[in-house]
């Protein structure tokens, strides 16, 4: 890892996710996308970026050509605000980075060329790419929080199950494993942790039909058909405090389930759907040393901070 993470002095340490680019050629709505990445980040100063997949559009026009005939130079486009600037960055695939003319290997070693790029190299096989942990230091130096990142795929594998993908039990595996590794040493309470994928799990549903969830549902919540199990492994190994996704580009809620925070960014691109009069936007999230809990909120176009209140 070329960057290394760590709290800051005064005890704080500031994420912004960045969800839904969908970054093409570099055209205007790429740089109105470019614009609002920048203003965010001079506002927030964030010690990491997170960029929930969709990143870039690989997919075709309604006449059948495709929209991103470089994929590799998009990528590096779309991320460069965080880049440019030396703030250290990371990111999940969604289901349209890799549609067409990029594989995700052959992206992800776009993404490892960069010098702020905090992804580590795989050395474990598993399904997906960019299954992987960073772990951020306490003022000392010593371990104080933990980020999990999940491929969360494109489209079903199986046979006969329609729509999107799931994370998978080799995923699940992974991360048990890897929060026993993290937590081996410890003796008091596990290291505070968040989890990161594009898709959002089924349990989305489950919470906002629960009615206490703060900010907005417009469109149908597009998880998988098959509840691959994670929430359930989160809530059993117990280090997850909140879970961040996007996909569904006008919804934007978070809510409280059997106490982990499920949390939707808010949308980016410009080069992709929206509802009018629902600003592009960052989701914002801030970690204190020694404490099992985040603020988070939206910093949207305008320039305004959100905190959402309950709309339910």
């Amino acid at each position: 890892m070329k960057s290394s993470l760590a709290f800051r002095s005064d005890g704080t340490f500031t994420i912004v996710q960045f969800t839904d680019i969908h970054w093409q050629d570099g055209g205007p709505k790429d740089q109105q996308s470019r614009q609002l990445m920048a203003s965010v980040l001079d506002s927030e100063k964030p010690d990491l970026v997170v960029y929930t997949g969709d990143i870039i559009y690989t997919g075709r026009t309604s006449l059948g050509e495709p929209v991103c005939e470089f994929p590799g130079r998009a990528f590096l486009e779309a991320v460069e605000s965080a880049e440019a600037r030396g703030i250290p960055w990371s990111f999940v695939f969604g289901n349209h980075d890799t549609e067409l003319g990029i594989t995700r290997g052959e992206l992800m070693d776009v993404a490892l060329s960069q010098d702020h790029c905090t992804v580590p190299a795989e050395a474990e096989e598993r399904y997906g790419v960019g299954n992987y942990r960073l772990q951020i230091a306490a003022t000392d130096g010593t371990p104080a929080a933990v980020l999990y990142f999940f491929d969360s795929g494109n489209l079903s594998r199986v046979p006969g199950v329609k729509g999107y993908d799931w994370i998978h039990p080799d995923q699940i595996g992974w991360y048990i494993s890897q929060s026993a590794e993290v937590n081996r040493s410890l003796t008091a309470a596990k290291l505070p942790a968040l989890a990161f994928f594009h898709i959002p799990l089924p349990e989305y549903k489950e919470v906002w039909a629960g009615g206490n969830c703060r900010g907005h549902q417009f469109e149908e919540i597009c998880c998988a058909q098959v509840n691959g199990g994670l929430f359930a492994a989160l809530l059993e190994t117990g280090d997850v405090m909140g879970t961040f996704a996007g996909h569904d580009h006008v919804n934007d809620y978070w809510g409280e389930l059997h106490g982990i925070r499920l949390c939707y960014g808010r949308a980016t691109g410009y080069n992709t759907y929206g509802r009018e009069g629902f600003q592009r936007g960052a989701r914002v999230i801030r970690l204190w040393q020694g404490v099992r809990d985040f603020e988070t909120w939206l910093r949207l176009a305008d320039g305004s901070r959100v905190i959402q209140a309950a709309t339910q």
